[in-house]
């Protein structure tokens, strides 16, 4: 009758060795939210837990006494899936015109990609040894000088963006200026002279909204979309100087600002030709995840949405 109801399932022995178990499910629970409790919360005088600590906490709370070992408490947070994790950042804007600015930027990329460019200034760019990875034999990584002198001075990439054709461009320059983003501007809007509207994203720094800008951009029918303040990741740009910093300044110490220069605009070429290439494309992802906002909202990655 048993085989019946049961199948094969009837032939298991149904071994019950080992112990009775010592950690009950409410017992799990209590030490997955201690977890995820700062310990300041908690009465302790450290900022994170370790193992250690925590297993101490656990052995000696006087509301609720667990006692687990160090390798079975790392199962238990392995098992509801807390790690170790290095903190984020974010930003929020207090910008009172916010969401009238985000709302403008979202409908220009999505309504006008072909007419709509971005701009911004990249740096600022010292020539030094810039740590990155590279191939090498195990044990022996390439080695770069530790200096602390910085006798070259600074540099900024004033980088433009046309979003429908996924081409950056762009020049370097000894500062951040109206006269420079006035000729960067002029550039974007050669590269549509057919005379019709176009839509420049650009952040809310003093030097890209001077009276002279507006009025050149009026006349020439150029539409600034100012970002808000401290809203860098609502630039489309932003994306573009995540493989610059990976390919051309990471791993590098190059020797002045002119080669620097070179090198930059000799990968700017390259890039332009192979603007699909998956490392320049994970490369892009990366700088994108490296300036998140509050809300988690980057421009050429879908919102999220809420719970």
């Amino acid at each position: 009758m048993p085989f019946n109801q049961l199948g094969l399932d009837a032939l298991d022995p149904q071994w019950a060795g080992g112990r009775p178990r010592r950690i009950s499910p409410d017992d799990e629970q209590f030490i997955i939210q201690a977890a995820k409790t700062r310990p300041e919360k908690l009465g302790r005088p450290f900022t994170h837990w370790s193992i250690r600590k925590l297993a101490d906490y656990l052995a000696r709370n006087p509301v609720r006494t667990v006692t687990v070992g160090r390798e079975r408490l790392r199962q238990l947070l392995r098992h509801n899936k807390i790690s170790f994790q290095r903190t984020r950042t974010w930003k929020e804007s207090t910008d009172p015109h916010r969401e009238a600015k985000l709302d403008r930027i979202e409908r220009v990329t999505s309504s006008y990609p072909d007419r709509c460019f971005a701009f911004d200034q990249f740096g600022p760019l010292s020539i030094r040894p810039c740590h990155g990875s590279a191939w090498a034999p195990q044990r022996h990584p390439d080695r770069l000088p530790a200096t602390y002198h910085r006798t070259h001075g600074i540099r900024y990439f004033h980088g433009c963006y046309a979003l429908d054709d996924d081409q950056p461009w762009g020049i370097t320059r000894r500062r951040k200026g109206a006269d420079h983003t006035l000729v960067a501007l002029r550039s974007i809007r050669a590269a549509r002279p057919d005379g019709q509207q176009i839509y420049v994203i650009l952040d809310n720094l003093s030097a890209n909204k001077t009276p002279a800008i507006r009025t050149w951009a009026q006349r020439n029918k150029v539409e600034l979309c100012l970002t808000p303040t401290s809203a860098s990741w609502a630039n489309p740009i932003q994306a573009q100087f995540g493989p610059v910093r990976t390919f051309v300044l990471g791993d590098s110490n190059h020797p002045n600002h002119t080669v620097l220069a070179r090198k930059l605009q000799h990968y700017l070429r390259w890039g332009n030709t192979n603007a699909r290439h998956p490392d320049v494309l994970a490369a892009q992802r990366r700088e994108r995840a490296r300036v998140p906002s509050e809300r988690q909202r980057q421009w050429g990655r879908p919102t999220r949405q809420a719970a």
